[in-house]
Formats: C-alpha cells, structure tokens, sequence
C-alpha cells in the first residue's frame, strides 16, 4: 500500500513527538520518486510529480561508514533523459530522535551513457542553511516518506534492485 496525504500527515505529527525509529539501513538502496506534495497541501503535486517521474528521478543512499551503529550515508540525487543524465553527489548522516538526515552535495556530474562529460566540485553550504529530510516513515521494501528543508513532502519507492550492488 502506497500512503496518502491524511496518514502521512498523522503519522508525520507522531513522528515529531515519538521519532519515527529509521536507521541508516533502513535508507539504504535506490529510491524512485513517486509523489510529492507541496507545502500546506493536502493533494499531491500531479504535473509536478509527473515531469520528476518522467525525468527519472532517483535519490541513491549508501552507507558511508562500517558497522550497525553507523550514521553516515553517501546520496546521489539524479534525474535523466534518455541517456543523458544530471547527478549531485554528496554525504549526509543522520542527526537527532526523529531523525533528520541532513546533507550537502559536494561534487555536480553530467553524463552521456555513463560517461562523465562534465564533473564539478559544489561549494559547501554554510552549516545552518544544510538541507535536510525529516524523515517520517518507510515500509520496507515499498516506500519512504520525508519532508524537506523547504516544507515539502516526498514519497520515493523502493527501486527492484535496491542499491545494494
């Protein structure tokens, strides 16, 4: 079962009270984007989720990090069209009960069929302007479900092959 608005939003509000429990491996894989909600709303964003969809859209969370207790993750966010495609890749861990999992992407890749065409290093942001997801839930091996810095929330499935190679 893939979550609507109402029982994100419910589960949400007890995640800011109790924590939602996630751990690192439980963000492990490739996460497709599959729907979004602007802030305040309680009916997805269709064009807007559809063009992401469209264009491929992947978050990619790896460990970054040895050991059941590690925090810190590796994220390659992209999009593509056909074979060429945009990625941000970066680092984030996790931080607080809830948790956020705050990120910043240090490197911009533009590739054709695999082949970096363009690579360039991004500037890091300044430590109080990170972004971050507030993660609110995730059914493994279906779904996960955030808020991010800007208000807005997202919902990504799980890809077949889970990120895991």
């Amino acid at each position: 079962m893939i979550p609507d608005a109402p029982w994100l939003l419910d589960r949400e509000r007890r995640c800011r009270r109790d924590g939602s429990g996630l751990t690192t491996a439980d963000l492990i894989g490739c996460w497709r984007l599959e729907r979004i909600w602007n802030k305040g709303s309680r009916e997805p964003a269709s064009a807007a989720a559809a063009l992401l969809r469209g264009l491929a859209a992947r978050l990619r969370l790896s460990a970054d990090g040895a050991g059941p207790e590690a925090r810190d993750l590796r994220l390659a966010n992209s999009v593509r069209l056909g074979v060429l495609e945009l990625r941000f890749e970066g680092t984030g861990r996790l931080e607080g009960r809830r948790p956020l999992l705050v990120f910043s992407f240090d490197r911009l890749l533009l590739l054709l069929g695999g082949r970096v065409l363009i690579e360039r290093a991004l500037p890091q942001p300044d430590p109080l302007r990170r972004p971050f997801f507030a993660l609110i839930a995730a059914e493994r091996p279906h779904w996960l479900a955030a808020r991010g810095r800007g208000g807005g929330l997202a919902l990504w499935l799980l890809e077949e092959d889970d990120g895991k190679k």
